[in-house]
């Protein structure tokens, strides 16, 4: 499924949910610092390989505890988290 597709669906759900008091957030986390992090680089769209900024997946939580707590009336339908150094913006 794409990115798009997920926006999509998103905002699909958000709004068929309004009647049942349902929120739907999307959370496009870029770079997060774990486990799985390519020390060694990504491959960008010019083919070559370069070392990208990461941040702490501790800030990801931290993103899902606040939506989550929000109450119903209010929503944050979509929300990017990326490195401020990142070489292309929204790559979420």
């Amino acid at each position: 499924m794409s990115k798009h597709a997920i926006v999509g669906l998103t905002k699909c759900l958000a709004l068929d949910g309004r009647q049942h008091d349902i929120a739907c957030s999307q959370l496009d986390i870029g770079n997060a610092q774990t486990a799985l992090s390519r020390p060694g680089g990504m491959l960008q769209p010019n083919g070559q390989m370069m070392v990208e900024a990461y941040y702490d997946a501790e800030y990801a939580g931290q993103a899902v505890v606040y939506m989550a707590s929000l109450p119903l009336g209010v929503n944050v339908l979509n929300q990017t988290l990326m490195a401020t150094t990142m070489p292309f913006v929204g790559r979420g």
